[in-house]
């Protein structure tokens, strides 16, 4: 039992210094940055013309998740070649400003 709780709280310690920094954003900069981001983000029913797909709206979705999507795509991790364009030429700092105002926002409604 004992080596349980120590594996355990071994695992969390490693799991809490593997997690990624998460910068605080500001979303009043972050509403300049992500001016761009509302030509497809923000038209409600957009869809893609290749492939087609439905564009996700990011408005209201998770701070933590858009950090982490658009540092993906930044990093190569995700792979479309305008959002990661779009994500190179933003800093850490930027991605975490524009999280911050994109996810303070109410989701857009059909």
């Amino acid at each position: 039992m004992k080596k349980r709780v120590l594996l355990t709280t071994a695992l969390l310690a490693l799991a809490t210094a593997a997690a990624p920094a998460f910068a605080k954003g500001d979303a009043k900069v972050g509403k300049q940055l992500a001016y761009t981001c509302t030509g497809c983000h923000g038209i409600a029913e957009y869809k893609n013309a290749y492939p087609n797909y439905r564009v996700p709206k990011i408005g209201g979705q998770s701070e933590q998740y858009l950090v982490a999507a658009l540092t993906e795509y930044k990093k190569g991790e995700r792979n479309h070649p305008t959002m990661t364009a779009q994500a190179q030429s933003f800093s850490d700092q930027d991605i975490a400003n524009i999280a911050a105002y994109l996810s303070s926002l109410k989701p857009i409604k059909k």
